[in-house]
């Protein structure tokens, strides 16, 4: 008994200790809770003194006086309930406004109402679930722009990338390759300013590092403290607030080989390594991953399992997008899956991988490597008053892939970049069809 009376006495003091803090000086919290309880005790005045008629019964002289002062005796019951009770009201409104206010201070934007700031955060959250598959820019553009609809994205990035920075680290350290990673979560931040600018900063060949960013020297830290490469994305993904999660496609170390018939010589070739890829002169005839079949991240399956959209493209064909769904398991759940499958078309073509290449030359890449893909919809830009700067070549138009699939043009370009997408633009539409084939658009006034 002695025992359970002092458990009793802990939890008490624990209780009481927790209560104890949201009245310590200078976090702005007691006087808004003294506004709410003189607006509660105003109500309870207005419904005492209808209900109850207490200032008639009371034997105490002092509170009856009182009593008889303040509530407004001449009036009608009704009128003095209306009184008491709005009063309360508005009082106990205020106070709770002002309390959710000083709580949501630290993380409100300036200039952003309160109002629009709770109604975005619940609009977003209550977002579809919608993955993408990819890498490189192509990947971080789309993201850039989904996240004004949804916070719940993920992003699925491949991890057969072995030149530059993330070559390096992935040769010496034996991590995997972190860049299309790092280029996922800044798209997905929070805050796309300093901190993200900061993680994105690639020291110069002189400061030592070899030229590397400061975000892949960042997560591969975190992949040797934590001893996991995933337990550094997700934590590198707290820090930058994301709206969403990042995932690899396979945790396995793997290489992506391409086959390659060269220009005028009539011969094929094998090309190893992921950036050695575009600098052969000749046309890609398939790419695969080396070692074969790799298992894919378990959590990958799971949301590409759980998702209402998945979302292929953009990005280099051969060496950003394909890989990915060469991981068996991300194939075959993408295939299983009840999720609406989008694909978005590159603006442009990319030099050593799909130069001369239509829209339908991009799909019919896709099906040649896996089977039994089938897209709902096929997103492709359109717009005759958008011109290519020199060197850089559209993707040639070919309306025969409408026999096949449906297929939506439109003007998503970007004005500034024409050979890259309008992340914005990009994002507007994506979501529009995806509203028209699962229901009625949500009202998005409350977006900015």
């Amino acid at each position: 008994m002695a025992k359970i009376n002092q458990n009793n006495k802990i939890w008490l003091r624990k209780f009481f200790s927790k209560i104890y803090r949201w009245l310590i000086p200078g976090i702005g919290i007691k006087r808004w809770l003294l506004v709410i309880l003189i607006g509660t005790t105003f109500i309870a005045l207005g419904l005492t003194f209808f209900a109850l008629g207490i200032y008639r019964d009371t034997s105490i002289v002092w509170l009856r006086d009182i009593l008889l002062t303040i509530s407004l005796s001449t009036f009608p019951r009704w009128l003095r309930m209306v009184i008491f009770g709005g009063i309360g009201i508005a009082i106990l409104f205020y106070g709770i406004l002002g309390l959710n206010r000083s709580v949501l201070r630290p993380f409100l934007k300036p200039g952003q109402p309160l109002f629009d700031t709770l109604s975005n955060y619940r609009f977003l959250q209550k977002g579809p679930r919608i993955v993408a598959l990819g890498g490189g820019t192509g990947l971080s553009s789309i993201l850039r722009g989904l996240k004004k609809y949804t916070h719940n994205l993920t992003a699925i990035v491949t991890v057969a990338d072995d030149g530059g920075s993330s070559g390096e680290l992935r040769k010496n350290l034996g991590i995997l390759p972190p860049g299309d990673i790092r280029h996922c979560l800044t798209a997905l931040a929070d805050d796309e300013e300093m901190l993200s600018h900061v993680f994105q900063y690639r020291f110069g060949e002189r400061a030592g590092v070899n030229g590397h960013s400061l975000g892949n020297l960042f997560i591969s830290a975190l992949a040797d403290i934590t001893g996991s490469f995933e337990e550094a994305v997700a934590e590198s993904g707290r820090v930058l607030a994301v709206k969403g999660q990042v995932l690899p496609a396979t945790l396995h170390d793997v290489k992506l080989v391409a086959e390659i018939a060269l220009k005028d010589e009539g011969r094929e070739v094998k090309v190893v390594g992921e950036s050695s890829i575009p600098k052969i002169d000749g046309r890609i005839e398939r790419v695969w991953l080396e070692p074969g079949n790799p298992l894919p991240f378990p959590p990958s399956v799971q949301a590409i399992l759980n998702a209402d959209l998945i979302i292929i493209g953009p990005g280099s064909l051969y060496t950003s997008v394909i890989p990915n769904l060469l991981v068996p398991g991300l194939a075959d759940a993408i295939r299983s899956t009840r999720a609406l499958k989008f694909y978005v078309c590159n603006v442009a073509n990319q030099e050593g991988e799909t130069l001369g290449y239509s829209w339908s030359d991009h799909i019919q890449a896709i099906e040649k490597h896996i089977e039994g893909l089938h897209f709902d919809i096929i997103i492709c830009n359109l717009d005759p008053n958008i011109k290519m700067p020199a060197g850089v070549e559209a993707v040639r138009p070919d309306h025969k892939l409408e026999e096949q699939y449906s297929v939506y043009f439109a003007s998503i370009a970007d004005a500034d970049n024409a050979w890259r997408h309008d992340s914005l633009k990009l994002a507007e539409v994506i979501t529009d069809l995806f509203h028209e084939r699962t229901g009625p658009l949500l009202n998005d006034l409350t977006l900015h």
